[in-house]
């Protein structure tokens, strides 16, 4: 397994929608989603769902088991990560 597998909005971005020449909006108005949620998804500010990776196969564009497969790795991988020093979320709150 990859150590640091790419987000994959950014594989959506570079390997689907760049090299078929098509913008942003172009690539939302086919995938019949709105561009602001497939920015999100291609900003890493949102997960590849369920709903996207079926509107993704039912565009030819791979299955939806491997869009998963490579959202859950790059999960996992994320998770994997040491904590960052700056993290407060894992704090305890008593004194």
């Amino acid at each position: 397994m990859m150590k640091n597998p790419p987000y994959p909005g950014e594989l959506l971005y570079e390997d689907v929608i760049t090299d078929l020449g098509l913008s942003v909006t172009e690539a939302a108005d086919q995938l019949g989603m709105s561009r602001v949620a497939l920015s999100r998804v291609l900003h890493g500010r949102a997960a590849i769902s369920t709903d996207l990776a079926l509107r993704l196969e039912m565009a030819g564009i791979s299955t939806a088991r491997a869009w998963l497969a490579i959202q859950t790795n790059y999960d996992l991988a994320q998770a994997k990560q040491p904590p960052t020093s700056h993290s407060c979320s894992e704090q305890s709150t008593s004194p």
